[in-house]
């Protein structure tokens, strides 16, 4: 029988070691959730005041272009890089950036928002396509090192985003001669899928989690089938394929994505808006690729088809995801306030008045763009009131990140 000596005084338990540096660079998701918030704020309402001769904008590439460009390569591509800076480490348990690493990489993404708008172009392509690749580096390094290649395919998507803002780019500078529009067709795509790859591994999770007895089946077989027909249905898209081929594609793409979403039974969700963010986004998933297929039969423009796809499926999956990670990662409590709650129901109706009322009421056209600017504008205003002062603080539990 074990027995402790009366000359041993029990070892105490170690503390943790103390939190070092400043809180606002220890993990990824700090820094990028708080500026691409401001630059969705930001740039969208000067985008909108341009665009309908509010304001005069000069730009070293014209506005159209800048808008869909830092929208996707500015906004989305920062969300993404934060998400993926900070869930690398959850899945490896090995730091990805923190410190000096990780300003060199915020700076270097800011420095191409701000190379935008006011450097030579060949400044502002040269600054802005140094970043994707340089995340890809730091998280494929973690990843091999580790020995996670499960993840190393998703992190790849970052090298093919590299060479489609390297392709606009080009022709920016008069180098080829394509459709400046398709490389930014092109890293929609990218988005999508790995917005396709991303809700299929949480958002299933995260209602089972907070559901007791709920069972969603996720068959393996159809989740490949989907990302597999998701990705031809795409690159026919990008490609410019026969539009009665790519309308049958987004027809079936469009299926499969609402059979999705029906086997994550979003009913559930209907009390718990952090949760119903993510599926009432997802939505906007089929209803895109359905007009998109509309689109490419003549019936609408493309536009609309791509905004339900921007506005509807990654800002409204962006605004979920920024809430419930950065408050998971400051030590909060998985419930949204009815701030969020507002600034959730502000981006689905920017959805709705920028994707689906123009197109069934062409003469609002202007009056919409105005209005769901505004509302964009107004949900990330509200998350920058309220989580600025979360993103700069250390975490409630004292925890490191």
């Amino acid at each position: 029988m074990p027995h402790t000596s009366p000359h041993l005084s029990p070892i105490p338990p170690q503390a943790p070691p103390p939190l070092t540096g400043w809180p606002l660079l220890r993990l990824g998701f700090r820094p990028f959730y708080l500026l691409t918030a401001l630059l969705a704020g930001i740039s969208v309402p000067v985008w909108m005041a341009a665009f309908l001769g509010y304001m005069p904008l000069q730009l070293p590439l014209s506005g159209l272009l800048w808008h869909g460009h830092e929208m996707l390569f500015g906004f989305a591509v920062g969300v993404i890089a934060g998400f993926l800076l900070t869930a690398v480490k959850a899945w490896t348990g090995h730091m990805t950036a923190r410190g000096p690493l990780l300003a060199a990489l915020v700076l270097l993404w800011l420095a191409g928002r701000i190379a935008a708008v006011c450097a030579p172009y060949t400044v502002f392509a040269v600054v802005d396509m140094l970043f994707l690749p340089a995340v890809a580096v730091v998280l494929l390094r973690v990843l091999f090192k580790s020995g996670n290649t499960r993840n190393i395919p998703l992190i790849s998507l970052l090298l093919l985003m590299s060479v489609a803002n390297l392709c606009f780019h080009l022709t920016q500078l008069n180098l080829v001669d394509w459709d400046p529009l398709r490389p930014l067709y092109a890293e929609l795509g990218l988005i999508l899928m790995v917005v396709s790859v991303m809700t299929g591994r949480v958002v299933p999770m995260f209602t089972r989690n907070v559901t007791p007895g709920l069972v969603i089946n996720t068959s393996r077989s159809f989740e490949l089938g989907l990302l597999a027909v998701t990705g031809v249905t795409l690159l026919l898209w990008v490609g410019a394929a026969p539009a009665a081929l790519v309308a049958a594609a987004c027809a079936i793409t469009a299926v499969l994505h609402a059979i999705r979403l029906y086997r994550w039974s979003p009913w559930v969700t209907l009390k718990r808006p952090i949760l119903w963010i993510l599926h009432l986004s997802y939505l906007w998933m089929p209803i895109g690729f359905a007009m998109l297929a509309g689109a490419e039969l003549g019936w609408m423009r493309t536009t609309f088809a791509i905004h339900a796809l921007t506005v509807g499926v990654i800002g409204g999956l962006i605004i979920g995801m920024l809430t419930r990670t950065a408050r998971g990662h400051t030590g909060r409590p998985l419930q949204a306030s009815r701030g969020e709650t507002v600034a959730y129901a502000l981006v689905l109706l920017a959805t709705v008045i920028r994707a689906v009322v123009p197109a069934l009421v062409p003469a609002w056209y202007p009056r919409a763009i105005e209005i769901s600017a505004t509302f964009w504008a107004l949900a990330f205003a509200i998350y920058l009131v309220i989580y600025t002062p979360w993103l700069l603080r250390s975490r409630l539990d004292g925890k490191d990140g």
